[in-house]
């Protein structure tokens, strides 16, 4: 497949990573010299430096033959161009464009991007995807990371193992026998700062961060196995008014009158907006930083507090400033994957990486055939499909251990006639059957192999 990618920043270049590294002819395009120049020497992609809506920078990046076009760069207007050349000059099937002002992403204006208007076959939007992960966040407070799957009846949790867990050191293949009715998967670990696959033969260790799946119905119950408890988050303070904090409280308003919400905004005409959008939650303008404003705002009684302004550092700071005033929970946005190892020492207890979710929203709708989701893990480290087993799969009617996996990869869960069924190995795979795996990155073009997926692309 051949793919053009209007944007060398994060988005852009993780993106291309992914796309490249499963040997797809991909070609980077962005004004900045030294973003190309750093895609092309890290990267097994072609690059080229100008602006992406122009028509001769599309030509000599190869849009006359190419089969998709994600416009990625810091510009909604200069993407949403990009996808209009693309469609009308080089008729490229396939466009996805990334828009953040949420005037564009109204549903009373979803008619703009018909095919005869402004040709869009995809629209992602970033604080729309980082907001709902925030949600998602405060949910399952007791993990680090989760995502749901299967059409919300089973969802992925990233905990953290403290000494008091109770299924410590003991070999993963005993928990079946330890608790036979609980359909939970360990799918990875990260110790020591490494991911893998575990085998039935590990143990879990305190210190460890690992990845489980599970049925939604099983969630409480893996919870207490894990040692891990569920409290309910009704009391949140929010640090930043943006859009992602504006939507957080809008959700948190829509939920019921049991949730309540403060946000804190800087920005004086940022926070007059917030407060006009929002009907029970309280806007504060300062600084969330300020001991005297957190105290304002309650932040000793808060159940949890949520970071999201534009700035990494201030997300941690502030998130370490409001535990140590007494709110028991705290997330923080983080950007920089590189900031990720601090979370721990600073007891910071979750986070969410607006990278790592953008990305996962895109690969969902590049990914070949049957693929229906995709969470990237880490640092580009590993993704979550699921797909629908089809019947030219050569997984369909084989039992899970008659199929060749590679080392990296696990079966999460089946989805089989609506029932989430845990993955033994002699349960049967049948077509039309949505199966989720766990794959390392190296392991993911051979993961789709199996499943098959490319021979119905488009």
């Amino acid at each position: 497949m051949k793919v053009i990618i209007c944007g060398a920043g994060q988005v852009g270049w993780q993106i291309a990573r992914h796309l490249s590294g499963e040997k797809n002819d991909v070609t980077v395009v962005d004004n900045n010299p030294d973003l190309v120049r750093r895609a092309t020497e890290t990267l097994d992609v072609q690059g080229i430096t100008g602006f992406a809506s122009y028509p001769d920078i599309l030509d000599r990046a190869g849009a006359r033959d190419a089969d998709m076009i994600i416009a990625a760069t810091y510009s909604d207007e200069v993407n949403m161009v990009t996808c209009q050349v693309a469609h009308s000059v080089f008729s490229i099937q396939r466009k996805i464009a990334r828009l953040r002002a949420q005037s564009y992403l109204d549903a009373i204006y979803s008619d703009l991007y018909r095919r005869d208007h402004m040709p869009i076959d995809v629209v992602i939007s970033p604080e729309k995807e980082v907001a709902e992960a925030a949600m998602r966040r405060l949910a399952a407070p007791a993990a680090f990371d989760t995502e749901t799957f299967m059409a919300g009846k089973a969802q992925l949790l990233g905990l953290r193992l403290q000494d008091d867990c109770p299924v410590l050191n003991t070999p993963l293949r005993q928990l079946t026998d330890l608790f036979s009715t609980l359909r939970v998967v360990v799918l990875a670990i990260r110790r020591e700062g490494r991911l893998f696959a575990p085998e039935a033969g590990d143990q879990l260790f305190a210190g460890d961060e690992a990845y489980l799946f599970a049925p939604i119905e099983d969630i409480p119950r893996t919870l207490e196995v894990f040692g891990k408890s569920q409290a309910a988050q009704e009391r949140l303070v929010i640090i930043g008014g943006g859009n992602i904090g504006l939507s957080v409280a809008q959700s948190l308003e829509a939920r019921g009158k049991r949730s309540r919400a403060k946000v804190i905004e800087r920005n004086r005409q940022c926070a007059e907006r917030a407060a006009d959008a929002l009907e029970r939650t309280i806007v504060l303008n300062g600084d969330g930083l300020d001991s005297a404003l957190l105290n304002e705002a309650g932040i000793a009684r808060a159940d949890a507090v949520l970071a999201v302004t534009d700035d990494d550092k201030t997300n941690m700071l502030a998130a370490v400033r409001a535990k140590a005033a007494g709110c028991p929970y705290a997330i923080a946005l983080i950007n920089d994957p590189t900031l990720l190892p601090l979370m721990e020492p600073l007891g910071i207890d979750a986070y969410i990486n607006p990278r790592a979710t953008t990305v996962s929203s895109i690969l969902r709708h590049i990914r070949h055939g049957k693929v229906r989701a995709v969470y990237s893990i880490g640092d580009a480290e590993a993704e979550v499909i699921e797909a629908e087993v089809m019947s030219t799969s050569s997984i369909a009617g084989a039992e899970i251990r008659e199929v060749d996996f590679p080392e990296g990869v696990l079966v999460g869960g089946i989805l089989k006639d609506g029932k989430v069924i845990k993955p033994t190995g002699s349960a049967r795979v049948e077509a039309g059957d949505v199966i989720v795996l766990f794959a390392l990155a190296d392991d993911v073009a051979q993961v789709e192999q199996l499943l098959q997926v490319s021979i119905d692309f488009f």
